[in-house]
């Protein structure tokens, strides 16, 4: 049976990917050892997401083990191996504020674990599609070099930069910048990815979307911006704002359209592509703006406040460009909106998602 083997598969991209696959008939393998829990605490365990996935898919295959432990992996390809018809890496440790707790261990989920997953899948299944969630973390805080304006809400980026309609686009280095310790272990596991498609001409690509959403999401404070900000919102929990006047810029991708666009590229896959994934300006909002969003949906007041000092390496101004995306799949049509989004996660926490 068609097999699709799912890193990080009861976190926000991993679920939505085994509940899309599985619909379309493929047998899921996931693979998720509920690290989130150890990064951000209880409120973000993976293990709810886990228990709902075995109960709902009859063809799910859970295997609760570490990606920086090669043979563990090795033994999940080996068993499938004939059958694989995809590989989608989302596990991570995803946040650049704690990254610099434990510098090592962050290097080894993203980075190593990352090699381990492309050399188990040389190993076993070389032909099929490896997608890797990678980030606009990889562009350290080069954007903070565009032509920024400042206006009433936001920061924007000159209307003379062609940048300004759609985004950025890949075209922007990743080198010569301040990453932070996870934009740097990011980048290491992206590169690795784009080799083994060019060296050993296996069918990789790097996704690299801004902010990943949607009411899947066990948001928290050190990750998570607009899930953490609407369940604030929604429950009266405090909420702190870092730096650039709470006008630093965000774009978001709802799971749902991020898992269409690797459904897209799993039936169509090319070699070592790289893809700045995201809703552009439909979807990006400002700090600010997504304060006066949560609150005007949710009908609450957020209870936050301001601290000057900004994130290291944190972008003032990201909207990523999906044109090249676009170019290579016409047929990928984004269905989300910010309001849409926003509603769903509110909505989710309500019902104590």
């Amino acid at each position: 049976m068609k097999t699709a083997i799912i890193t990080g598969s009861c976190g926000l991209v991993g679920s939505e990917a085994a509940l899309r696959l599985h619909a379309e008939g493929w047998r899921i393998v996931g693979i998720d050892n509920d690290m989130r829990r150890y990064f951000f605490g209880d409120d973000a365990s993976t293990n709810p997401q886990r228990l709902r996935l075995e109960k709902a898919l009859s063809n799910y295959h859970h295997h609760s083990l570490d990606i920086r432990d090669m043979a563990a992996v090795e033994k999940v390809f080996a068993t499938y191996a004939g059958d694989i018809g995809a590989v989608i890496h989302t596990a991570a440790q995803p946040s650049h504020d704690w990254a610099v707790r434990e510098p090592l261990t962050d290097f080894g989920v993203n980075a190593t674990g990352t090699l381990h997953l492309l050399e188990a899948t040389r190993k076993h299944a070389k032909d099929v599609p490896f997608i890797f969630t990678s980030t606009s973390k990889v562009y350290g805080d080069t954007p903070n070099t565009l032509p920024l304006v400042e206006l009433e809400t936001r920061w924007d980026i000159d209307e003379s930069h062609p940048f300004h309609a759609r985004g950025i686009d890949e075209t922007m280095s990743i080198d010569g910048c301040l990453h932070s310790i996870f934009g740097a272990s990011k980048v290491a596991a992206d590169v690795m990815v784009q080799e083994y498609g060019r060296y050993f001409g296996m069918k990789t690509s790097c996704f690299r979307p801004g902010c990943l959403t949607g009411p899947a999401h066990a948001g928290a404070e050190l990750h998570g911006f607009l899930a953490w900000l609407m369940k604030c919102t929604a429950t009266g929990r405090p909420y702190t704002v870092f730096g650039y006047k709470g006008k630093q810029v965000r774009d978001n991708i709802h799971s749902a359209d991020l898992i269409d666009a690797f459904v897209h590229f799993i039936a169509a896959p090319t070699s070592g592509q790289v893809y700045n994934i995201g809703a552009s300006r439909e979807a990006a909002c400002s700090m600010i703006e997504g304060i006066q969003l949560c609150e005007e949906i949710s009908g609450q007041k957020l209870a936050w406040t301001y601290k000057e000092e900004n994130r290291i390496g944190d972008h003032i101004w990201w909207i990523g460009s999906p044109a090249k995306f676009e170019a290579h799949y016409p047929a990928w049509k984004r269905r989300y909106g910010l309001r849409e989004i926003l509603t769903e996660i509110h909505d989710a926490c309500v019902a104590g998602v």
